[in-house]
């Protein structure tokens, strides 16, 4: 909703235009012109002086957005609000002081930090009105309510930012979400004006929420916003449902499994703080437990994070691929993101070494990625990507190996090679302040790795010397030697109000007390160790769940199934009949028909969750030969995927759908004896959005020698492209029986997308799932 009011400073005319037609000799209808193009020109009546105009805006009301400008702006005098606008700036980017002779320079960080400060923004009119999340109309009480929170985003360093100079706003954006929880049922995940985009994934208002009340930030009702946490990460929503039972979203359960498994884990470790401060032991119990999560997609094989389908692991594996398991990334940008249990990480990794080498290894990896194209993807140190949020805490996990001179020569090439004083300065998306503000931390020499905690992991300084004004009026003076680099960073003292400072690391509250942090290089290597940051659980640890091991999902006569342990220390339990009795596994086993396999894992008393795999037996031996490729992301687990007689469900990402792009679809079947046919068709799927097409038409020919074919039925696609409900359709139809071995299905795609589409031009995607002869 927006409403606007004019002011106009001279007597006026105006023209209204309709669809780029004047309106001018048509009879204005009930006091408005009405359309998709509406525009109005203005004219001074006089034509001497220039016609200024004032606009004043509402998400309420046009009473409110008169009230808006007239109680802010009810002046004429440009220079002067010019003015008051250049003051508050002012004041507000003074709250950080950078000296440099580069001016360059200069105009990174404050435009850096003028970007951090841009939203989330004010989103109530000036007598505290508001639209809520139930579209009614509120007053806040007290406090702004703001909008515009890209929080899957701006929990990693924008908000961290903020509690250090900025009290106030913190806590009105949390009484906000408060308020959109009382108003519409949960906590915001990507808000805007009122609305919920469900954009991306988490639930990451908890984070903003903990990294707040952790600080002594808590101008705002803790019981109620730890009721509020709750609720967001108990709905069923969005692979909730299977996370809550399971403690791991698979591929069978929700697209970006291995991602949204991974947020959410931070994010319940979030929860987990507040109920420990607020003594709720039973809810700290369940969400440090469920913290722990990631441990059910971290594979020991490979080192990296990766997705769980049908018991087992995913298959083919490459970490470079970007697919519908990842959020907008891929393995090696998701495998380092376990914040809140950095240490556990590193343990099975082999320790600090292994830890620092498989950080080597990303930073030196070959760039290119594999997979579908994903433009966030950019400014790639090898598979490191800054351009995208999920890689923005890295550069400084080198400090929980002790190697603090690595953390600082990436620091160097990110700020020197991805900031610039250019139209194109930034190297991927701004994300509502996010990539500035990392800029802004990174530039003072610290950074929040885990938000939810006290601590900031010490990197380097990029200006010789800054001042920050903390929101109690404290400054902190962070230095460093003009010559201070990479190459001497293992020779550095760091002095903390001239005391020697031991750590890796600074808290918030020693940030918040102000005084000098120096940074300053001694004349030789440090002898002795500093002290690394700290992340890890050590209470209700969890149990991974066993892989259950198989050639494929989908077998003929046997299947042998082999149960593979996350660790050597534990005992694998399994079943095969549905309320059998668990048996302790031994050796891999043989089954012969379609079964569902139970497995957990055990360590001294502690139990896994279930791990579950439906194994099928298929109906029949059928072959089936498919001419043309399809796009390996869309497999649906093969070619034998289309007469598995296992049907996909509308949600495509889960990968039980073939996809082919800039062709037609052309199977044959073989059901290896002849047989009487009366009936034939395919399911295929439309998610015009995405690309998804329904076929124009399909065409079925049957054969009894494979080489001579007869056409035996068309069926004709009516459903329009331009429906945007995502929806299967089956295209099939009787037919004149007919004695066949041989079944040929050939599947017409849409073409170019028309001009009405968003990618117009580009081809459209034929998703086929099952071939149905009858």
């Amino acid at each position: 909703h927006i409403y606007f009011y004019l002011e106009f400073s001279e007597p006026m005319e105006w023209e209204a235009f309709l669809n780029d037609k004047s309106q001018k000799d048509v009879r204005l209808k009930d006091n408005y012109y009405g359309g998709k193009n509406v525009k109005a020109i203005f004219r001074s009546k006089n034509g001497k002086k220039p016609l200024m105009v004032k606009v004043g805006i509402s998400n309420v009301s046009v009473e409110g957005a008169k009230n808006n400008l007239q109680t802010e702006a009810p002046g004429w005098d440009f220079e002067t609000y010019k003015k008051n606008a250049a003051d508050l700036w002012e004041k507000e980017l003074s709250k950080i002081q950078v000296t440099s002779t580069d001016k360059d320079k200069l105009s990174v960080f404050y435009t850096a930090l003028y970007h951090a400060m841009v939203h989330p923004s004010i989103a109530n009119d000036v007598d505290g009105s508001y639209r809520g999340r139930d579209m009614k109309i509120h007053k806040t009480e007290g406090h702004d309510y703001y909008s515009v929170f890209s929080l899957w985003d701006t929990y990693r360093g924008l908000h961290p930012l903020l509690t250090l100079i900025d009290k106030k706003r913190t806590e009105d954006f949390i009484k906000t979400f408060l308020l959109q929880y009382e108003q519409g049922g949960r906590l915001p995940v990507w808000e805007l004006a009122s609305n919920e985009t469900e954009c991306m994934i988490g639930y990451h208002s908890v984070s903003v929420i903990s990294d707040a009340y952790m600080k002594g930030i808590r101008g705002f009702d803790a019981e109620k916003a730890l009721i509020a946490m709750k609720a967001s990460a108990m709905k069923d929503h969005f692979g909730l449902a299977a996370y809550k039972q399971n403690n791991v979203i698979t591929i069978d359960d929700e697209p970006e499994s291995v991602s949204r498994t991974l947020e959410y884990a931070y994010d319940d470790w979030c929860i987990a703080q507040v109920a420990r401060d607020l003594k709720k032991e039973e809810d700290y119990n369940t969400f440090i437990k469920r913290a722990q999560s990631w441990k059910n997609v971290y594979n020991k094989e490979t080192g990296f994070m990766r997705a769980r389908k049908n018991g087992n692991w995913q298959s083919p594996f490459d970490p470079r691929e970007v697919n519908n398991y990842f959020t907008e990334a891929n393995s090696w940008q998701y495998s380092f993101y376990v914040p809140q249990d950095v240490e556990s990480l590193i343990a099975l990794q082999g320790g600090k070494k292994g830890f620092e080498q498989k950080l080597d290894a990303l930073f030196t990896a070959n760039s290119k990625t594999t997979g579908r194209t994903q433009d966030d993807i950019s400014g790639l140190i090898g598979q490191y990507a800054h351009g995208n949020e999920p890689s923005h805490h890295m550069v400084y996990l080198y400090n929980y190996t002790g190697n603090y001179s690595k953390t600082v020569k990436y620091i160097d090439t990110i700020c020197n090679y991805f900031y610039k004083n250019t139209p194109d300065g930034l190297i991927g998306n701004e994300d509502c302040g996010q990539m500035s503000a990392w800029y802004v931390l990174s530039s003072l020499g610290i950074f929040q790795v885990c938000p939810g905690s006290t601590d900031f992991v010490i990197g380097k300084p990029q200006f010789e010397k800054a001042v920050l004004t903390t929101h109690n009026n404290n400054k902190l003076t962070l230095s460093r030697p003009g010559n201070y680099t990479a190459a001497n960073a293992n020779n550095t003292v760091f002095k903390l109000n001239k005391k020697d400072h031991t750590k890796l690391f600074i808290s918030y509250n020693d940030i918040l007390n102000g005084g000098s942090l120096e940074f300053i290089t001694s004349p030789g290597p440090i002898t002795g160790d500093y002290a690394t940051p700290s992340s890890k659980i050590a209470d209700q640890l969890l149990v991974p769940i066993p892989a259950i091991k198989t050639s494929t999902g989908l077998f003929d006569d046997t299947l042998r199934v082999t149960l593979v342990p996350s660790s050597n220390k534990s005992d694998l339990y399994y079943r095969t009949e549905t309320n059998g009795t668990f048996i302790k596994y031994k050796e891999p086993f043989i089954i012969n028909k379609t079964t569902e396999v139970e497995a957990y894992e055990e360590v001294n008393g502690t139990k896994s969750t279930i791990a579950k795999g439906m194994l099928h037996k298929r109906p029949n031996k059928w072959k089936v030969s498919i001419k043309y490729k399809y796009n390996p992301q869309y497999n649906a687990g093969g070619a034998i995927g289309i007469i598995d007689g296992l049907r996909a469900d509308v949600n495509w990402k889960k990968g039980g759908w073939q996809g082919y792009q800039s062709t037609d679809f052309e199977a044959t079947v073989d059901m290896l004896e002849v047989k009487n046919i009366s009936y034939a068709g395919a399911e295929f799927l439309q998610d015009t959005r995405s690309w998804i097409l329904f076929p124009t038409q399909l065409v079925v020919y049957t054969s009894s020698d494979g080489i001579n074919f007869e056409k035996a039925v068309t069926i004709n696609n009516k459903k329009p492209a331009d429906d945007y409900e995502i929806q299967l359709l089956e295209l099939s139809g009787e037919m004149k029986p007919t004695k066949a071995r041989y079944v040929k299905f050939v599947a017409t795609n849409f073409g170019k997308l028309p001009e009405w589409h968003a990618g117009k031009g580009d081809d459209a995607f034929i998703f086929v799932d099952e071939l149905i002869i009858k």
